[in-house]
């Protein structure tokens, strides 16, 4: 009679196979074109969507943690913090398949959690054992500011970027609808009483705002894609298998 081995290789994880989507690193869209590229898009809405999911990872394992660990002087803290882990490696795998979705990198799933003993406690103890689990939930802890960051930063950059490089097509509206000239840049009085406001109103100065525009905007799929280099890394780091 022979026995199977109590640790398998485990098979690969079915969502890490390569996705149509993927972007190679020498495929990448040049500097000008990046603006209107859909990998550049990709990648904001890998930050956009970003946020709401690393507040329910965040609170979800701080949640688990705390109560674990406020139950350690009972049996009933293993289990929680089991669960923990449970969570974790939930939110770790949406990560892997956001990170090969939308940023084009494939992360092997970790080998999956085997116990040793049969019955609840030996899956608890199992559980509690597994490294993947615990950088999982490292993860979740660390990400989540970083997510807030990258959010911020790439909602205000990609929405001043085209609202300014696209000031000429609107300008108009200001002289029409309202008693200003133009955009109002500064308006204010000081405490000696001198009055000073300024308005872009001249062709040089709305072409000037427009190439102001213009730069932001390039620099814009530059930002986000180191913005989502880190998050690349984390997962790689974090959430792949060993």
């Amino acid at each position: 009679m022979t026995t199977a081995p109590l640790h398998q290789t485990a098979a690969p994880y079915p969502g890490d196979a390569p996705y149509p989507g993927d972007v190679p690193a020498g495929r990448r869209p040049g500097f000008l074109r990046a603006p209107f590229a859909a990998a550049t898009y990709r990648e904001v809405g890998f930050v956009l969507t970003g946020l709401p999911i690393a507040i329910a990872a965040f609170v979800v394992a701080v949640a688990l943690f705390c109560t674990g660990l406020g139950l350690l002087v009972t049996a009933l803290g293993l289990p929680v913090l089991a669960l923990l882990l449970v969570q974790a490696r939930g939110f770790g795998a949406l990560e892997r398949h956001r990170a090969r979705v939308l940023l084009g990198t494939p992360v092997a799933a970790p080998a999956p959690v085997v116990p040793k003993r049969p019955g609840f406690w030996g899956t608890v103890t199992a559980r509690l054992a597994d490294g993947a689990g615990w950088r999982a939930v490292l993860h979740q802890v660390l990400m989540f500011p970083w997510a807030v960051l990258s959010f911020a930063v790439t909602v205000t950059f990609l929405v001043t970027g085209w609202v300014v490089a696209l000031y000429p097509l609107y300008h108009w509206v200001f002289a029409r609808y309202t008693d200003w000239p133009g955009y109002r840049v500064y308006d204010f009085t000081t405490d000696a009483g001198r009055h000073h406001e300024f308005y872009v109103t001249s062709p040089a100065q709305i072409a000037g705002v427009c190439a102001l525009g213009i730069v932001l905007v390039l620099l814009t799929p530059q930002l986000v894609r180191g913005l989502t280099a880190v998050n690349r890394l984390a997962a790689r780091g974090l959430l792949g298998g060993r």
